[in-house]
């Protein structure tokens, strides 16, 4: 049997909203645990955390990270970054030294904005977005989703666009119709796979808040689950498109995420251009519950 430091961590939350639930489990090193045994730990959580992010420290400020969901291994996770990433700043004192943490992750090395003292968040530098020229056509994507076309914005294209994840992203009319979409799972995930999809988000720029930019929604039925309730990766791909096709005005984004009207998680984005048009996705995080993972055998 090994046992393993866990904790069950809501991101991109400071308690008054769900957040998105991530698994947390805190290693030495990443070599005492076996890929076999991540995914294991990985599908015996399916339907308590979307995610399961691996961490060990490799050197004062630098960390490294690998991610899975119960189906599978996941390239880079944004809310289960925040959610590790906030919780070892705001616990470790020794880290308030660092301005700037980074992390190794399939995406390569990324930097971390340690804002815990200041502003009580983490923010994340996304990977460098890649554009990805196959699209689906709008008639199989409202198919998918099920939705009319009518409620698609069609002043605005539908892309693809990697920022972590082969992201497509829809533009849709106004909140109501966001808030409406219903999709089914088994269908969705045919969808995506058939067009090497990781992750869906919609999006309009009508919101509850008026303090919002936009609210969104993201479907992820690859990784075992319809819904994912707030994300990094994905909105870090809006955020591409929006500097792309000039939407975005001033440096920062205040975006509403999640099916409810009323009650929706809150992701942050920041741009720089100091090198290229870089993008930031924070927030911060609760922990849940915090104990012991005890994993007897890593068959499955």
């Amino acid at each position: 049997m090994k046992t393993f430091d866990f904790k069950k961590i809501d991101a991109f939350t400071r308690g008054a909203s769900s957040g998105n639930p991530a698994g947390y489990v805190h290693l030495q090193a990443l070599q005492d645990i076996t890929a076999d045994e991540m995914q294991k730990i990985a599908r015996e959580l399916k339907g308590f955390v979307n995610e399961v992010g691996f961490v060990a420290q490799t050197k004062e400020d630098e960390f490294e990270l690998r991610y899975y969901s119960s189906e599978r291994e996941v390239e880079f996770c944004g809310h289960a970054t925040i959610a590790i990433m906030y919780d070892l700043a705001i616990n470790d004192k020794r880290l308030c030294q660092f301005p700037e943490l980074k992390i190794h992750t399939n995406m390569g090395k990324l930097a971390v904005q340690n804002r815990v003292e200041t502003d009580d968040c983490v923010f994340i530098l996304s990977p460098p977005p890649v554009k990805i020229e196959a699209v689906p056509t709008r008639e199989e994507l409202c198919l998918s989703l099920n939705i009319e076309g009518n409620l698609l914005n069609g002043d605005l294209p539908i892309e693809v666009i990697n920022a972590g994840l082969n992201t497509l992203v829809v533009p849709v009319s106004d909140l109501s119709s966001i808030i409406a979409i219903k999709p089914e799972l088994s269908s969705l995930n045919t969808f995506c796979e058939k067009n090497g999809l990781d992750i869906i988000i919609v999006f309009t720029e009508d919101t509850v808040d008026q303090r919002s930019d936009f609210r969104t929604r993201v479907f992820a039925p690859t990784y075992g689950y319809l819904e994912d309730p707030a994300t990094g990766s994905g909105n870090s791909a809006l955020g591409n498109y929006l500097i792309d096709h000039g939407i975005w005005s001033g440096n920062s984004l205040r975006i509403e995420q999640n099916g409810e009207l009323e009650g929706f998680n809150t992701v942050e984005l920041l741009k720089e251009f100091s090198n290229g048009s870089n993008v930031w996705f924070g927030g911060a995080a609760v922990v849940r519950i915090e104990g012991k993972y005890l994993l007897q055998d890593a068959k499955f």
